[in-house]
């Protein structure tokens, strides 16, 4: 018995459609305060996980949501006027 191998990923390991495009870049720039808030707050909440938080770790945790909601307000604020591609609601 013969075994059938595939060799898609070595047909398509190099094509361009593999790489972001600029939309793409554009879209995570302009995300990239979201993002590090929400890993302001992830290093936060991980600090708690192994012990009892105390207060200084509560207030960093509330500190730092405060932040990510705020990114996250900002980023809806700044695009609520631009149009998605491709005609989406």
């Amino acid at each position: 018995m013969s075994h059938i191998v595939t060799v898609q990923d070595a047909v398509t390991a190099f094509a361009d459609w593999i790489e972001p495009t600029d939309a793409e870049l554009d879209a995570i720039e302009c995300e990239m305060p979201v993002i590090l808030a929400d890993v302001e707050l992830l290093d936060a909440q991980i600090v708690t996980l192994d012990r009892t938080p105390t207060e200084l770790n509560a207030r960093r945790i509330r500190r730092a949501r405060r932040r990510a909601l705020a990114a996250r307000v900002a980023l809806v604020n700044r695009t609520a006027g631009m149009t998605l591609p491709g005609g989406a609601a």
